[in-house]
Parts: C-alpha cells; structure tokens; sequence
C-alpha cells in the first residue's frame, strides 16, 4: 500500500505563485503513473498533469499547460506541481493519485491511490 500526502496549499492573489507538495510512502517504487487532480465546488474532477516516476514523460492538461509544471524528486519520493500565474479560477481542492501498477500513464491509468487533499485559493 501507498500512502500520498499533499502540501503547500495556501490563499494567493491573482498572478501568484504556489508549489505544492506530494510525498509518497509505503511500499512506493519506479516506474508509476502519478497524477495531480483538482476538484472546485459544484465541479468535477480534473486531470491537470501526470508523470510516470523515473524518466516519464510529462503530460499537462489544455488548462495548464504553460502556467504548471509537474517535477519530482526520486531521492525524497516527492512530487511537486510549481503553478504559476495562477487564476480565481484555479481556486479548488488539488489532490495527488497513484497507480498501483507500474505502467506507463494514459487513458487507461487506475489511480488507485490518493491523497487527502490541499486547498488552492485564488482570489
């Protein structure tokens, strides 16, 4: 089992910057697909960005691309998402997943675990 937990969630003003958080633990390994999610009120869940660990590819979302960047740190079992220029209408609850297999990441990518969640503010 994997353990997920989110950082770095905080209320900013418009044109800001933030950089949030995901450390995993457990029984973690290489080779995962391991996404950051977002949900606003009233709203479905988006995909923003995903990465499968060790040497993956990137893949970004239309609605971040250019603004957010999705990096880790194998030494630490840390994912990061740097969002910059961030919008009132990036306000939501941002959350990490994990694939429990490890393959690459696509439409067929089970995120199998997640974590609790940080709250982005936009205002």
């Amino acid at each position: 089992h994997v353990q997920l937990v989110e950082s770095g969630g905080a209320s900013v003003q418009a044109g800001g910057s933030l950089r949030l958080s995901c450390v995993a633990s457990g029984r973690t390994s290489s080779g995962h697909c391991m996404g950051w999610f977002r949900q606003a009120p009233g709203k479905e869940r988006e995909g923003l960005a995903a990465i499968r660990t060790s040497g993956g590819r990137t893949l970004y979302a239309d609605s971040v691309k250019g603004r957010f960047v999705l990096s880790e740190d194998n030494a630490k079992n840390t994912f990061y998402l740097q969002m910059n220029s961030l919008k009132p209408e990036d306000t939501a609850m941002y959350y990490c997943a994990a694939d429990s297999t490890p393959r690459a990441c696509s439409a067929k990518t089970r995120w199998d675990y997640w974590g609790q969640g940080t709250q982005v503010t936009v205002s």
